[in-house]
């Protein structure tokens, strides 16, 4: 069983490792390691004082995935959008997690007062589609070539959901 809550000063070290590990994958993220542990930690407080929607799933106490909605730009004209971002350590998927990170997320955000929220995956990764699709996302565009790992290139594809 897992629980959900939002994330805390005392999961700065427990987010910093599920990000890393997520990351370390070089499937998902689009970077290939956590930032080192002094930005980590900045940006959870900053997350934390600015009250953006931004939860963590635990097992055992053990922080295992994270979900968050945060500004997708700074401009006024894209206030009422937030980008939501994403991760489950690959030991835990397929167990609800990512579901229930997002259902909060996506209730949060609303309550933020986002309107708009927007993300990106890898092209390929059906699964991940399905999930952003079930909570009524929608594809909206391609970004040829966007991303390279390894000296291989893919597509990212964009997607939003309209809060009404």
């Amino acid at each position: 069983m897992f629980r959900i809550e939002p994330i805390a000063e005392r999961h700065i070290d427990g987010f910093r490792e599920v990000l890393d590990s997520v990351a370390r994958e070089r499937r998902a993220l689009l970077f290939l390691e956590a930032p080192p542990p002094k930005e980590v930690g900045a940006f959870v407080r900053r997350s934390i004082a600015k009250r953006y929607p931004h939860y963590v799933a635990l097992v055992e106490g053990r922080l295992v995935g994270w979900c968050d909605v945060l500004p997708a730009d700074w401009r006024v004209t894209r206030a009422h959008a937030g980008m939501l971002g994403i991760g489950v350590r690959a030991e835990f998927r397929g167990r609800g997690i990512g579901r229930a990170l997002i259902g909060e997320a996506l209730k949060a955000a609303r309550a933020f007062g986002f309107t708009r929220i927007e993300l990106s995956y890898r092209q390929g990764n059906a699964r991940v589609a399905a999930l952003y699709e079930s909570f009524g996302f929608v594809r909206e565009g391609v970004q040829r070539s966007a991303v390279r790992v390894d000296g291989v290139f893919e597509d990212l594809v964009l997607m939003a959901l309209l809060l009404g």
